[in-house]
């Protein structure tokens, strides 16, 4: 994707880092939020789904708790994030309900998005929600989740919920103008990249940490962000949240910010992953209807086509497709577990409920997460 196909994105992932939230940690910045959150609201109005990931909840803990430098020990962190959260999610809330919009609090760890049973539960909460028109806003569930505390990073986070959803542009928020060669603290003629490949090398010697001490980030955390977000096709800018309408303008394509070109195309990395990087926990032999819908006619996965489970295997574990020969010819990842497959085999989607007791998904293994053999 270049920047003049922006415009064509139908899905976006925002990230706004806590320098930018809290005006350098004095405090919720609710001007600046009103702008984005208008932002925003306009791009729904254009049909693009937007999700943001908003960092802030400790710097606004901070800030309510009177702390002047963050916290070391994990319980005070813990404290500050739950105290900030309450303002944090109030402020969106109220801007978005004035655009005529809902937006909803989406708490994640990144366990919840390698595990892979919670992983396709987040996936499908959030497709929901954006089908309703919501904008989810995602924070890190810094209150319980100690790993996420000492390791992890809202821009690690944001592409990995870009990842999630299929978005099609990453936009990270920050309190600069994007990558630079060298920092321009340190090196006055150090001039702002405009557009570099997502895995060149040089990038690792041009970034710095946060010198803020507000949040975890940094541009090395950013330059990792776009490269986790290029695995599944997404691209990503790096832009100052200061400038006037940043948000529609990077949509549209201006030269603002560093672009980082992801290397891959969405599909290709999508399904390089799920057939090479994940070991089946179980088998589906397949009838020849089945066959024929998934190799020549890139179907779903019915149940009404499975003819026995082979192995045990959980929601969301990689399951391999085989047909009478005992030939895989498909591999992806189970919307039920093989004990739910057993009982609903051969049948279909209107008779889950009488087996089960429950009707989740229509499809067994969904296209989307799907790859052939």
């Amino acid at each position: 994707m270049s920047r003049a196909e922006f415009a064509k994105a139908q899905r976006v992932v925002i990230k706004i880092g806590s320098s930018l939230l809290t005006q350098g940690g004095q405090g919720l910045d609710k001007r600046a939020i009103a702008g984005w959150v208008g932002q925003m609201a306009t791009l729904r109005r254009q049909g693009i789904d937007v999700v943001l990931v908003a960092s802030g909840a400790v710097a606004e803990g901070m800030n309510r708790l009177g702390l002047a430098t963050r916290p070391k020990t994990l319980h005070k962190l813990q404290a500050a994030a739950a105290v900030g959260q309450m303002g944090l999610v109030r402020v969106f809330d109220d801007n978005f309900q004035q655009h005529g919009f809902h937006a909803a609090q989406i708490l994640l760890t990144h366990d919840d998005l390698s595990n892979r049973q919670r992983y396709l539960n987040a996936r499908s909460t959030l497709l929901t929600l954006l089908e309703f028109g919501v904008v989810p806003v995602i924070n890190e569930n810094d209150t319980v989740a100690t790993e996420e505390i000492r390791l992890g990073d809202n821009d690690t986070l944001a592409a990995l919920v870009a990842n999630l959803i299929e978005a099609q542009l990453l936009i990270l928020l920050t309190d600069q103008p994007g990558l630079f060669t060298g920092d321009p603290s340190i090196y006055p003629d150090a001039q702002l990249i405009r557009q570099i490949n997502v895995n060149d090398s040089r990038m690792d010697s041009m970034a710095g940490d946060s010198r803020s001490g507000l949040g975890r980030g940094g541009m090395v955390t950013k330059i990792r962000a776009a490269r986790l977000a290029s695995r599944s096709g997404s691209a990503t800018v790096i832009a100052a949240g200061s400038v006037e309408n940043v948000i529609g303008l990077v949509v549209q394509g201006a030269e603002l910010g560093t672009y980082f070109v992801p290397d891959i195309g969405p599909w290709a990395a999508r399904k390089r992953w799920l057939a090479g990087q994940l070991q089946a926990k179980g088998q589906l032999a397949l009838d020849a209807g089945a066959v024929n819908a998934l190799k020549n006619d890139g179907k779903s996965l019915l149940a009404a086509g499975i003819k026995s489970v082979i192995g045990a295997f959980g929601r969301g574990d990689l399951v391999s497709c085989v047909d009478a020969y005992g030939l895989e010819i498909a591999r992806g990842l189970s919307n039920y577990s093989s004990d739910d497959i057993r009982l609903i085999a051969g049948k279909s989607s209107q008779e889950f409920e009488a087996h089960l007791g429950y009707a989740d998904e229509d499809e067994i293994i969904h296209r989307d997460n799907m790859v052939l053999i």
